[in-house]
Parts: structure tokens; C-alpha cells; sequence
């Protein structure tokens, strides 16, 4: 036999098929062939799972993306699990947004589960994923970052350590930006006092479309609004998070009115020719009444060539040709008749879905614009029917008072924005009788608020009284220990129309950044009088380690308690609080995560329960005292507040989604329902931070939406004061000057009440866009929503509950009533300082609000 033939004869044995064409002839072979097979059997046995494994090693998730040509993607990493890509794809992929033909590719270290893997198989077609570390370079390559139109870092909510996943995610970024300079990097940090890191990367630039989402500060700053204007925590929320929004016959009234709101979003749009030179209130008009939208904002251009700002409900200049335009509306397509609005063409039309792409010469691709002079007689004579135009486009008659609100705009001419003080502002015209400023007298479940008292005008004469920036209220750094009340100092206290903030927090516990909460309620577009003062109920050990940050902020006090103590919510008035807050700084346990809200759920049960007489303290002037009480801004008297702790207003962060179902006992929420639809998060009384997760993807399409979400919601943070809060030191006092002074005049988030007032007659039947048209052209206040109580027969009983659930953006014919409260963007009133003599009743220009100054006065001084 040849040597081949061996071979070959080896080979058809050991395979098992033993042709027979070869066969051994005597014993010896066939000994031979039986040893050969048992021993190559038992070899073959034991490395065939070693080449198993090598050949199973190529993963399925080991590949190189190859996109379209032509075609858009994102890399998404960082904390990629099947609960944070179904969210993020959930809203990143929305019917409502328009065209989004952008692939999503994954990269993360590890493979996904089962679970997952049926997620990406469903959606194949626009998503795919690769194992990978964002750490190696050839990983990058395979995903084709440096081909990405942005990359997004999704972090871990729930991590027990927000620094050390700040720190992974910050490293991430650095790697990618190491690898591609140019690659545009949005990215989610749990801690504020991190972004300053974010910086120190050379390639990080703002301009360019990276930017952060800081958690911490946008739920703490959520949270402060609901402080000043309860609901707009939700509001704000349903407004970035793309929802459908679609009404049912199985639900409730209030649940139709409700979803009907969280249909609506935010859009950009630049604003059609026909718009040029308009006043803001005569453009937002025109876009309420004739084409069914609401104008928030507008995007404006110094006249010094800086960088584009965002002026929200601006005054005082015109708008020029091609602004962008912020809008709430309910899908993409509704924006566009913002941008096809033709005067020429569109005047006459009645059905605002009829008002398509003209073919009108002044429509020729936006380039070519209406002249500003027309523009201008548009705005003064249709809009306000031929009579004089105060600076905010608010028409004027001769005595000085506003037109009434039948008059509708038919047309107008926009404005720019009041934060650049080198625009070239409106034309001026005085009318012969100039109408008095209008009084404001703060409201909370219908009582008025005691406006605070003399002393708080001696502040108004202090050099230094704004942050250097003109941003913020500003104060010399006190000592906690100046700050700090026990519970007798508390009691006798006398405190009304403050925030109280229940604080749970171990000595060790991670830093939430209390500074986000109360710089929203120290911003200066508040007269020092109306700020509400904030008493913080916890641990003093805790509290000490955050106090840096919050020695410069006024009018903060802290008791060293127990939020779960009833004791301790007597002693600072919880009852007479516009707003009680529940935190807590704990970290989850890994146990049993759905406990991580037990603490807050307990505090608010806690003080639902308790039971509060309606007796006023006498205690005697304290005006000489050195102690804490002095730092406390002012003491003052008790008014009537609610008798029973339903009535409380409170709003409670809560960790994990699913506990929101304990909060209110009297709801029929199942515990399956998504947060957004529970009764608690629709009235406002609760809030997760899961609901920022859509954020990433509205950053994605819109940066600019996530720079007015910024401004609104932390009271008016910008680059600058951003650099001076990343060395460390806190906020700095600054003189003031016209520059920083005029910083002041920005708009402001408010609630007014339809209960009494000069728009109390519109509580009365009334259709929305009558109060829309008169608040508008009278107070240049821009309505965005409404607070309804939730349980109308009992809404005109004085003991009735306070739980109301909030409307976002009604139709123009929605029906009114005198006890809805109206959320508002409210334009900043220099007039407006300490007068004595308010809240006595006699002045009637003044418009009632249900959440505005905190504080009161002093023994001895209420009318």
C-alpha cells in the first residue's frame, strides 16, 4: 500500500464512513485500526469544543457598520441596557417627528441579553449593534464615529455612585474626542459640579453642537419652577417628550384634557416674510389666533455679530426677516404654516390646515421679505386697529387703558429680543395718559400672600446685591451655624408663603446640588421682595457639605430635623408653604431597588395625614435679636392655610417610576401605567427623572430647544456664569451696572388666578384665546396653560381639595372657569419694587397670582 493510500485509508476510518474499498487483511491491522479509532475518537472529542469555540469566537456583534451613502447615523453608548434603548428609541423614533431617516448604532463592551436582542430584531432596519469599547480606537472605527452625525452618552440613573459614572462617561467623551475632534458629543452627567470637567477637554466646544445634560440640574431646576408656578413640572416635561396625545372615550374628562396636552411639543420654525417687523406679542398673537399655534420664543442675532441668544416672550424691538420661531404644537407638520403664512394669500382664510406653500412673489424661498416700514403700519393699524403701540406692542387708547379683547389680530411685525442691549428697540410712543403699573398681589389655593415688609427695601439700596452676572440674587457668604433653627426658634418663627424642603441624606451621601433648586428662586428677575424663602428640613451633616455652594443665596434657612418629624413640619408652618419639596440624597440599594422611595413616599403620606388648626401665634417683636432668626430675612405671620395636609402643596422626587402608584391613595392608576399618565405626575405633585431621558434625542434634532429648556428652567444660567461656577467658589457678587441690570429683564415663569382681578371675567364662560388675546395685548403675559382643579363639585367649597391637574396649551374654545389658575411667561415689571400700603385691597389694577412672592411681614404690619 502507498503512502497516500494510507493517508487515506486513516482518514475514511477516523470519519466513521468506511467505504470498504480499503479493508485490513490481517490481524495485526485490524488490532491496529481498532486502537487507531478508539484514541483518535477520544482526541477528537476533547478539542472539538476548542474549535467550537474558535470558530463561534467571530461574534455576530463583532462587524464593521456600513451605512447608505448619503445616509445619517448616531452612535449611542455608555449605560446601553434593553430599558434605557427602548425609552431612548421610543422617543428618539417617533411618529411626530418629521423624517427621521437617521440610523442608531450602539457600541457597548458587552453582548446584549435575549431580551434586547428581540428589541434590535424588530427594529433591524434603523438600528444596529456593536460589541465594542469606546476606549480602543479600532472599536471607534468599526462604528464609524468620526462618520457619526453626533454621538450620545447615555449614563445610569440609578448607579450607587453619580461621580464615578460621571467620571467613566466624562472619559468616554475624551476618548471619542481624541479620535475625532470634529465629532459633535451630547451627554448625560448626574452631578452638576462635574460639567466643569467637561471643559478642560481642548476640542469641547458649545458652538459647535456638543453639549451636556446635566440631571441633577434640570430636575432640581424642574422642581423650582413647581415652587413658583405648581404643574409646570409637568407641563415642561410633556412638552420635550414626544408623546401622541390622543383622546378616548374610556378615559375621563379630566384624563382627555390632560392627554390632549401631552400631545403637544416643541418645534422650531423660521418665521414666514409676513412676519418682519412685528412686535412678539402681535406675531404670537397672529400665530395663536390664525394659524393654531402658540410662539414661546425667538431666536435673535446682536447687531455686534455674537453669538445667537434666545429670547423667550422678549419687548421692546422687532423682529427681523428668517428668525426662528420656538412653538408648541402637536406635530411638525402643524410648524410649517408658520413658515407659509402669507398675508397676500392667507388673510382671508378661516380654516388655518388650508394654509399651504403660496406662490405669491414675496414667497420666493424666504429670501425676499415685506419691508419693514409696511411691516410696521401692519402692526399699528390692523393689529391694534389704528391705535397708539406701547413699546411691548400693547396698544394704548386715550385714557391710558388697554383695548378690550374682541379685537383680533389679523396681521403684525415681530420683535427681537430684549437680552441684547445693543438691538435697536421699537419706536416709543407715549400715550397721553400713561396707565399706572400693575399691582401683582401673590395668591396660594386662593389667599393672598402678605407682601414682605419695609425692611426689604433697605436690601434694594446695598451695593452688591446681584452675582456678577446680574443673574441672581447675591448675599456675603454666611456660616451655616448663623442659618441653622432648632425647633423652638422655628415655632416662633412665623412663617408664610416659603418653600419648605424635606431633605433625606446620610452624612456620607452623594452631593444632589441643592444650589440647582434654589438659584431658579433666586434669579433676578425677582424684586428682592418676592423671593420665597427657603427653610430646609434635614440633617445638618449633610446639609454643611452642600452649604458652600448656597452661602451666597439669600433669604435660606435650615432646621436640623426630621422630615418624617410631625413636630418639625409644624415648627416651620408646612401648611402655610407655597410649595413642600420631598428629596432624598440616598443611594439606591441593589437589593431591592423599588425601595429606594421609601423614605419620600412615607414623608408624603406623612403629611397628608396631619391635621393643622387655623390659630394665629402672638409673638412678640424680635427685632433686636442677634440670633438665627435674623438671617431668616424676615419673620412673619401666620395666614389661614389649609386645615387638612391633602391640601398641602407638595411635590416628591421619586427614584423608580413604578412607586409613583403609592403617592395618592385615591387614584385608580394601574401600577403598569407609564408615569406620564398617573394622576400624581399629571397633577404635578410628583417627579422622576426619568422623564429627562428625552432630552438626549430633543438635544439631537433641536439644540437650541434644550438651551430655552435651560433658561427657563434654571432661572436664566448662562456660558459666563457657567465658567465662574466651575472654579469652585461659588457664585460672586458684582456691582451693578446698566449691563448687569439689564439682565433683569428677562421673562419669568408665573401662575395667575381667574378668581378675582381684571381677568377674573373670563373665568366667567369665557373661551381660552379671549384671555390668551387680553392677557397678552394688556400685561404682555404669554398663556401656555392651565391649572384646573381636579374635582369640580367641590371646586367653589373653601375646604375644598387642592389637587388640580394640568392643560397644556388648550384649544381656542375651551371653556373657562373662575377657580382655573393660568400658567404664564410674565415679562419683567422694573416698577414693581416694595410700596407700602399693598395688600390692602384698594388698588384694583392688579392682577391676582396664584404662585408668586414668599414671606411676609412683621407683627404689627399687616393692613
Amino acid at each position: 500500500m502507498s503512502y497516500w493510500s494510507a493517508v487515506y485509508f486513516l482518514m475514511v476510518t477516523m470519519s466513521t464512513v468506511g467505504y470498504g474499498d480499503i479493508t485490513c487483511e490481517t490481524s495485526i491491522g485490524r488490532v491496529f485500526q481498532l486502537m487507531f479509532l478508539g484514541v483518535g475518537l477520544a482526541l477528537f472529542a476533547s478539542v472539538l469544543p476548542e474549535i467550537l469555540e474558535l470558530i463561534g469566537a467571530q461574534s455576530k456583534w463583532a462587524g464593521t457598520y456600513h451605512g447608505a451613502k448619503g445616509k445619517r447615523h448616531i452612535v449611542v453608548c455608555g449605560h446601553i441596557t434593553y430599558e434605557s434603548v427602548l425609552h431612548f428609541l421610543k422617543d428618539f423614533l417617533h411618529e411626530d417627528r418629521e423624517d427621521v431617516d437617521v440610523e442608531v448604532v450602539f457600541l457597548h463592551r458587552s453582548e446584549p441579553d435575549l431580551e434586547f436582542e428581540g428589541l434590535l430584531k424588530r427594529q433591524h432596519t434603523r438600528v444596529k449593534y456593536f460589541q465594542g469599547s469606546l476606549m480602543n480606537a479600532m472599536d471607534l472605527e468599526r462604528a464609524k464615529v468620526h462618520d457619526a452625525d453626533a454621538c450620545l452618552v447615555l449614563a445610569n440613573k440609578y448607579c450607587p455612585d453619580p461621580d464615578a459614572e460621571d467620571a467613566a462617561n466624562i472619559m468616554r467623551v475624551i476618548s471619542m474626542k481624541n479620535y475625532c475632534e470634529e465629532s459633535r458629543i451630547i451627554i448625560q452627567l448626574m452631578q452638576y459640579h462635574n460639567k466643569a470637567y467637561l471643559l478642560n477637554i481642548p476640542s469641547w466646544d458649545w458652538k459647535q453642537g456638543d453639549d451636556v445634560i446635566c440631571l441633577a440640574e434640570l430636575k432640581l431646576g424642574f422642581i423650582a419652577q413647581s415652587c413658583l408656578a405648581p404643574g409646570f413640572s409637568t407641563m415642561m416635561a410633556n412638552l420635550f417628550a414626544m408623546r401622541s396625545g390622543e383622546p378616548s372615550d374610556d378615559m375621563q374628562a379630566w384624563q382627555n384634557d390632560y392627554i390632549q396636552g401631552t400631545g403637544c411639543e416643541m418645534y422650531t420654525e423660521t418665521l414666514s416674510p409676513t412676519f418682519t417687523g412685528m412686535t412678539f406679542s402681535q406675531a404670537s398673537e397672529l400665530c395663536f389666533v390664525k394659524l393654531k399655534l402658540l410662539l414661546l420664543a425667538v431666536e435673535v442675532r446682536p447687531d455686534d455679530g455674537g453669538d445667537t441668544k434666545i429670547s423667550i416672550n422678549p419687548r421692546g424691538s422687532k423682529i427681523p426677516a428668517n428668525t426662528v420661531g420656538f412653538f408648541i404644537a402637536q406635530s411638525a407638520e402643524e410648524v410649517k404654516r408658520a413658515w407659509y403664512y402669507c398675508k397676500a394669500c392667507h388673510e382671508d382664510v378661516k380654516n388655518e390646515n388650508q394654509i399651504k406653500k403660496c406662490k405669491c412673489k414675496n414667497f420666493i424661498g424666504g429670501m425676499m421679505v415685506h419691508s419693514v416700514l409696511k411691516s410696521q403700519q401692519i402692526g399699528q393699524h390692523i393689529t391694534t386697529d389704528g391705535k397708539p403701540v406701547q413699546p411691548n406692542g400693547v396698544a394704548a387708547t386715550k385714557s391710558g387703558l388697554q383695548p378690550p379683547p374682541t379685537a383680533v389680530a389679523k396681521t403684525g411685525s415681530p420683535v427681537k429680543k430684549s437680552v441684547s442691549m445693543k438691538e435697536e428697540s421699537a419706536p416709543e410712543i407715549v400715550p397721553e395718559n400713561p396707565r399706572a403699573p400693575i399691582r401683582q398681589d401673590p395668591m396660594r389655593n386662593g389667599h393672598p400672600v402678605i407682601v414682605q415688609p419695609a425692611s426689604d427695601f433697605d436690601f434694594e439700596k446695598t451695593e452688591m446685591k446681584y452675582d456678577s452676572t446680574g443673574m441672581f440674587h447675591w448675599t456675603p457668604a454666611r456660616s451655616i451655624d448663623d442659618c441653622i433653627l432648632d425647633r423652638n426658634q422655628a415655632a416662633m418663627t412665623v412663617l408664610n408663603g416659603h418653600v419648605v424642603v424635606c431633605l433625606f441624606a446620610h452624612s456620607d451621601s452623594p452631593l444632589i446640588g441643592l444650589r440647582n433648586l434654589v438659584m431658579p428662586l433666586r434669579a433676578s428677575n425677582f424684586h428682592f421682595h418676592e423671593l420665597k424663602h427657603v427653610v430646609i428640613v434635614g440633617a445638618v451633616d449633610y446639609i454643611k457639605r452642600e452649604w458652600k455652594t448656597l452661602q451666597n443665596l439669600p433669604k435660606i434657612s435650615v432646621l436640623n430635623g426630621s422630615p418624617l418629624s410631625r413636630a418639625d413640619l409644624r415648627a416651620v408652618n408646612v401648611n402655610l408653604c407655597d410649595m413642600c419639596v420631598i428629596l432624598s440624597a440616598k443611594v439606591p440599594s441593589n437589593d431591592d431597588p423599588t425601595l429606594a422611595d421609601k423614605e419620600a413616599i412615607l414623608a408624603s403620606l406623612n403629611i397628608k395625614a396631619m391635621t393643622f388648626g387655623d390659630i394665629i401665634t402672638n409673638i412678640e417683636s424680635m427685632g433686636d435679636s442677634k440670633d438665627a432668626l435674623n438671617n431668616m430675612g424676615d419673620t412673619t405671620v401666620k395666614r389661614p392655610g389649609p386645615i387638612y395636609g391633602t391640601n398641602v402643596p407638595m411635590i416628591t422626587e421619586l427614584v423608580n417610576d413604578s412607586n409613583v402608584q403609592f403617592l395618592d391613595q385615591d387614584d385608580d392608576d394601574d401600577p403598569d401605567t407609564e408615569l406620564y399618565l398617573t394622576q400624581p405626575f399629571a397633577c404635578g405633585t410628583a417627579f422622576a427623572v426619568s422623564v429627562l431621558d428625552s432630552l438626549m434625542s430633543t438635544t439631537y434634532f433641536n439644540q437650541n430647544a434644550l438651551t430655552l429648556i435651560r433658561s427657563l428652567i434654571t432661572g436664566g444660567a448662562t456660558p459666563e456664569l457657567e465658567l465662574i461656577l466651575a472654579e469652585g467658589a461659588g457664585l460672586r457678587g458684582g456691582y451693578s451696572t446698566p449691563e448687569t441690570l439689564g439682565n433683569r429683564d428677562r421673562c419669568r415663569v408665573g401662575q395667575i388666578s381667574l378668581t378675582e382681578g381684571p381677568l377674573a371675567k373670563y373665568g366667567e364662560g369665557a373661551k381660552y384665546i379671549d384671555l390668551f388675546v387680553a392677557a397678552l395685548r394688556q400685561y404682555g403675559m404669554l398663556c401656555i396653560g392651565l391649572y384646573r382643579i381636579l374635582f369640580r363639585d367641590t371646586s367653589t367649597s373653601t375646604d375644598a381639595s387642592s389637587k388640580r391637574y394640568v392643560i397644556t396649551n388648550p384649544p381656542n374654545d375651551f371653556n373657562l372657569l373662575p377657580s382655573d389658575q393660568v400658567f404664564v411667561l410674565m415679562q419683567f415689571d422694573p416698577g414693581m419694587e416694595y410700596r407700602p400700603g399693598w395688600g390692602d385691597g384698594k388698588t384694583g389694577d392688579r392682577i391676582p397670582r396664584s404662585s408668586q412672592g414668599g414671606g411676609g411681614q412683621k407683627k404689627g404690619d399687616a393692613s
